[in-house]
């Protein structure tokens, strides 16, 4: 039985068709039919070069001993024994602790093409060149926030300056400041929505009428106008006009300015004749609540709801799942509460669409109580509904969670590298420069 000739680390001396190959002190021999089975190698072309020819083969190699017969590289010898697998096994695996964008520097050395890479180093070298692309936008922000003098002509540098302000809070304490306040604002005016909404601190107008307190209109006047100008500043110092105005976030802040404004216009000008201004208030209240999702505009900023938002984004699969399971409990369980009940004279499950209300807050542990089955069968239905919603619940939340986690930590670890990244180039710079003082 044939077998595949295993690669020599302690021969000194080699034979016929044999080289040896030196990787940074680590001597190794290998066969020279081995390696014709990727001519195109490096290997195999030092195997098929002439003795003769120094200029070729310190054009392959380091250093040469040509009694020894033996090749010297200054290469990682680790990474050396994973590429000379392929001679072998026709296949790559990356060991644990090497780092596979080096390796791959490592293969287009020893001129090894990626293919040969096992599909699941394939995949870990895909995710290392994404956190590579994502720690060097990381480190693209942090230089165009350090470097605001580039700009060549003043108004350039002042606009730089006023979007690091309104958008970038991690830049300067100003910005910091500014974002707070911001945030404190989105608050207060929520918080006022809500309140405004309480009789016993409403009045009554000329007509009648419960209105707003005065006092509590004013702070909703001040947010609306400090609500405006951020606008305005972030939409003149924006780079992007047209990116800026198709934003999710940008069009959220427009539609929850210009009811404000609307309403005005309507009272001054003396329209509530031709429109019930009751009305439009109640429109432009329902409205007034999209103030609320402008926090989110701070998830460019904050790492827990960046993860977040990709945790749910990753678990698509589970909580598809989850909602599959629901569906079909919903329609199971209100199908048979609805036949089980209709026996009992006092019945509350007239129809089943009008079942799956019971069947949602049931499954969902809710129970408010308003719909019950009366009847023995039914309250087994129930028992049995209330155990398959919490199965269907708990399952998919530990891969969400996980999911939480591992991105959470990987941000981190990438923010980091990122910084890192910025003070080596700083470093490096410096060294530059007192070199060319020096000169």
């Amino acid at each position: 039985m044939w077998t595949i000739p295993k690669p020599n680390y302690r021969s000194d001396f080699c034979a016929e068709g044999e080289i040896a190959v030196n990787i940074g002190g680590v001597r190794t021999v290998l066969f020279g039919d081995v390696l014709n089975r990727y001519p195109e190698s490096r290997l195999a072309e030092l195997v098929n070069c002439s003795t003769e020819n120094y200029e070729a083969i310190s054009s392959l190699c380091d250093d040469f001993d040509p009694g020894r017969k033996e090749f010297y590289f200054d290469r990682d010898p680790d990474a050396f024994k994973c590429i000379i697998d392929v001679y072998y096994f026709d296949e790559i695996h990356i060991k644990r602790g090497i780092c596979p964008v080096c390796f791959i520097k490592e293969m287009e050395f020893w001129k090894i093409d990626q293919s040969v890479l096992d599909e699941c180093c394939k995949s870990y070298l895909s995710e290392k060149q994404d956190e590579l692309t994502e720690i060097a936008s990381k480190v693209k922000v942090i230089l165009e926030d350090l470097e605001v003098d580039r700009c060549i002509t003043r108004t350039q540098r002042c606009q730089r300056f006023l979007w690091r302000l309104m958008e970038k809070p991690g830049s300067s304490l100003p910005a910091r400041i500014i974002a707070i306040a911001s945030f404190l604002s989105i608050l207060v005016s929520a918080v006022v929505m809500c309140v405004g909404t309480i009789p016993e601190l409403q009045l009554t107008d000329s007509e009648g009428k419960l209105v707003e307190h005065p006092t509590l209109e004013a702070i909703e006047t001040v947010c609306m106008l400090w609500f405006t100008t951020e606008y305005l500043l972030r939409l003149a110092s924006c780079p992007n006009k047209l990116h800026f105005a198709l934003s999710i976030m940008n069009i959220i802040d427009f539609m929850a300015i210009m009811p404000f404004y609307v309403v005005l216009s309507l009272t001054y000008l003396g329209t509530t004749s031709m429109m019930e201004l009751a009305n439009v208030q109640q429109a432009v209240q329902a409205l007034r609540i999209m103030r609320i999702a402008r926090i989110f505009k701070l998830a460019r900023h904050s790492s827990g709801l960046q993860t977040l938002t990709y945790a749910l984004k990753r678990s698509l699969k589970e909580l598809g799942l989850l909602l599959m399971y629901m569906s079909v409990g919903i329609f199971v369980f209100s199908a048979l509460a609805y036949t089980m009940e209709q026996s009992h004279p006092e019945t509350l499950f007239r129809s089943i669409p009008q079942s799956f209300w019971w069947a949602i807050i049931t499954m969902t542990t809710v129970g408010y109580g308003d719909i019950y089955p009366k009847t023995t069968l039914g309250k087994c239905n129930a028992a049995v509904s209330f155990l398959c919603g919490v199965i269907a619940i708990a399952l998919p939340i530990h891969p969400i969670i996980n999911n939480f986690v591992v991105f959470y930590n990987k941000q981190k670890v990438l923010e980091t590298a990122a910084k890192h990244e910025v003070e080596l180039m700083e470093l490096k710079s410096g060294r530059d420069a007192r070199r060319k003082s020096r000169n």
